[in-house]
């Protein structure tokens, strides 16, 4: 076939190039949809150029899938996968399909046309009968502009798209986290019976503990220390869900069985995903010294007394949003000897590993205790904390969501 192009084909085919290229670009300028978009090339290599087969990959989401298939006969390319030995050599170049070592299903191909974009490969066209109207050299050269127009105009959908919902979960982290620090007291106990401190170090910017103490009258107030599954905004708003049931329940001056039974129910039915709530709940009399508790599938509090002797927290119930009833619920008392400390926690304290890929866990922190149990709160909690990210094997980096809530009983 010869080279040579009479120059009244020659502009001829120059108009059906500008015609295509006019299609594709109203096409983007009035914002069609990318399906539209592949339709519309379709239609103008077909009408236009004269194309008579074409088959077109993209890579969206890290998967190749095949979006338009048109002049193949019997074969679909939508359900044949992009050969591994394209993406093995991973050609940036047009290449002939003869040359590629391809199954019989692909011989009807001529071309393959890599398309990139900043660097990276983000589809291939292939297509047939290229020789017909001009010579091969300017019909590869076209349809590679034209393809990186297409290309880059769904690229850019998708990184706008990308941006939009980056923008939107930046917003919803920012209103979860101050909803959550909504849920936590702003100021905590400290008197001539009784000091409180609590820390908290989340995992990631939106974490899924939660603690609380709440007055309930001159001598009476509940603590609470509890961690959801899950992390997120999802675990954001079923501890915003949790903290306001607790807190009605004891505006309502409910007892603690009532308060932990409620809360299991009201956990229960707005719980998405087999999501859970673990918590310790504890209620200090001031004048009597009882504190009452109930864990529900916590860790064991430590009640750590003046002659370091020490009792682990660990009666009460399941975790909270399995079982739509309870099966068991037992109501601890204990009487709290004076200078008494009483540290909870949530297992991101204790499920910290060293090189020996050792668990730092519950005798760690007792350890620690039973040195420094009589340095003021804030101290306490940061020492430990400096104790633990030594301890840790990754350094300052936890797998989990901290928090520390510690009683010194006067």
């Amino acid at each position: 076939m010869s080279n040579y192009i009479s120059p009244e084909k020659r502009l001829f085919l120059k108009e059906r190039e500008l015609g295509a290229l006019l299609e594709i670009t109203q096409a983007i300028t009035l914002d069609s949809p990318e399906a539209a978009l592949y339709k519309i090339f379709q239609f103008t290599l077909l009408g236009q150029l004269n194309i008579r087969r074409m088959v077109l990959y993209v890579k969206e989401e890290g998967q190749w899938q095949c979006v338009v298939s048109f002049g193949g006969g019997l074969v679909d390319f939508h359900r044949l996968p992009l050969p591994d030995h394209i993406l093995a050599h991973s050609p940036t170049q047009p290449v002939p399909v003869a040359d590629l070592g391809l199954g019989e299903e692909w011989h009807q191909l001529e071309l393959l046309i890599p398309v990139q974009h900043r660097g990276e490969t983000l589809a291939y066209v292939l297509i047939g009968n290229v020789h017909d109207d001009y010579v091969p050299e300017e019909a590869t050269k076209f349809l590679e502009t034209l393809s990186n127009i297409l290309i880059g105009a769904v690229e850019n959908r998708r990184l706008g798209r990308q941006r939009v919902a980056a923008a939107a979960m930046r917003k919803e982290i920012e209103i979860a986290q101050e909803v959550q620090t909504m849920l936590f007291p702003r100021s905590l106990p400290n008197d001539e019976d009784v000091a409180v401190h609590a820390s908290y170090v989340p995992h990631t910017a939106i974490g899924g503990d939660y603690y609380d103490v709440v007055p309930i009258n001159k001598e009476r107030f509940l603590f609470c220390v509890a961690d959801v599954s899950g992390k997120g905004v999802p675990a954001s708003l079923l501890m915003s869900n949790f903290q306001a049931g607790l807190r009605t329940l004891l505006r309502q001056q409910a007892d603690l069985a009532t308060i932990v039974a409620e809360l299991n129910n009201l956990i229960y039915r707005n719980a998405v995903s087999e999501k859970f709530i673990t918590a310790f709940f504890g209620i200090y009399n001031r004048t009597t010294r009882e504190l009452e508790y109930v864990n529900a599938g916590h860790n064991s509090p430590i009640l750590l007394c003046d002659d370091h002797h020490h009792e682990l927290l660990a009666d009460g119930t399941t975790m909270l949003g399995i079982f739509e009833e309870l099966p068991f619920l037992k109501v601890q008392q204990t009487k709290v000897p004076p200078r008494s400390l009483l540290l909870t926690y949530t297992d991101g304290l204790t499920e910290v590993f060293d090189q020996e890929v050792e668990e730092f866990g519950e005798e760690g922190v007792l350890n620690f205790l039973r040195r420094s149990r009589y340095v003021p709160l804030p101290t306490l909690h940061r020492e430990l904390l400096q104790e633990i990210e030594t301890y840790n094997s990754e350094g300052s980096h936890f797998a989990d969501d901290i928090t520390i809530l510690t009683c010194r009983f006067k």
